[in-house]
């Protein structure tokens, strides 16, 4: 019993996204079962947004406010990805493109300008990187996507046609519920209510759990929205090899930017780990609904990527102390 739980201790984000896609699939393949599936889909997506609050919650009950400040690494960050939306929407609009092969030039653009994960702190502080700085750059991220998303979708799309203005102020809504309303009950937590607030960031990798019990969800949600969608296996399977190599180009990317400045974790993972969430609801609202294959085969690429990274870093760990 004690190897199975530390099994699922170093495994866990691998062991969330195989449980999540798997009660899916049983829920959806048993007839028995096909009444309940349908009947918890929509609590699971109600749910799945209060998850992320409790994380961030947990999260930045942990943070030393006075410590976050810009960093060097967040400019050179900032500025990769400006570059790659820039050269894939250059490339949609010179070479014409249409047909899958936009659709796919498209599920790379939702990978690429979504803003960085509001759960990536949790792992960066899993990997020993600076939870201040990560987090910081996580406000950086999402501000710049909200600036870069109408500049670049109306080129693409006459749907995303709606006035700078009006797409910013939407965008900004949703990083204020998911960001700044976690933030601000975490702060009056710590300043008014500091044992309670030293008890929450005394559990150790609590925010790390909760993250892999979300991402169970996310997972099955994810093979829900992958198995409805109206294509072909042809398109499916290159949408998966496409964003796997883009996650290793971003990730990657991102650790060779924060190798020189004294960063490699923190600019690997803001790069690397992206909001999927919100990069679905932009290619659904925004592009089209088969964009959001895309970010949602990013989804497991960049938790297995995170999983590596945990497994290399207890090694080193153990290699330091032993």
């Amino acid at each position: 019993m004690k190897k199975v739980i530390e099994f699922l201790k170093n495994w866990t984000l691998p062991c969330s996204i195989v449980s999540g896609a798997a009660i899916y699939y049983i829920f959806a393949m048993v007839p028995a079962l096909d009444g309940v599936g349908r009947a918890m889909s929509p609590v699971f997506d109600q749910a799945l947004p209060w998850f992320l609050f409790v994380i961030l919650f947990v999260t930045f009950c942990k943070i030393d406010y006075s410590k976050m400040r810009p960093a060097r690494w967040h400019l050179y960050t900032s500025l990769a990805q400006v570059v790659m939306v820039i050269v894939v929407v250059f490339s949609i609009i010179y070479f014409d493109l249409r047909g899958p092969h936009r659709v796919l030039m498209e599920c790379v653009l939702t990978c690429i300008i979504g803003p960085c994960a509001a759960a990536s702190a949790v792992v960066t502080a899993k990997l020993g990187g600076s939870l201040e700085s990560m987090t910081t750059y996580t406000f950086m991220s999402n501000v710049l996507t909200a600036v870069m998303i109408p500049i670049a979708f109306p080129l693409l799309e006459h749907g995303a046609s709606l006035p700078f203005w009006h797409m910013l102020w939407l965008i900004l809504l949703k990083v204020c519920a998911v960001l700044v309303v976690p933030m601000g009950l975490a702060y009056g937590v710590r300043r008014w209510l500091p044992r309670l607030s030293g008890a929450i960031a005394g559990v150790p990798d609590l925010g790390f759990y909760l993250w892999g019990c979300s991402l169970s969800i996310v997972s099955g949600i994810t093979m829900r929205n992958i198995m409805h969608a109206h294509t072909t296996a042809t398109f499916l399977v290159a949408t998966a090899v496409v964003s796997f190599v883009l996650c290793v180009i971003q990730f990657s990317v991102g650790r060779n930017i924060g190798r020189y400045l004294g960063a490699s974790t923190e600019a690997g993972q803001g790069l690397g780990q992206k909001n999927t969430g919100f990069a679905i609801w932009v290619a659904s609202a925004y592009l089209t609904p088969l964009a959001t294959v895309g970010p949602g085969c990013y989804i497991l690429w960049q938790n297995l990527v995170n999983s590596l990274e945990l497994w290399q870093h207890r090694r080193m760990e153990k290699k330091h102390h032993g």
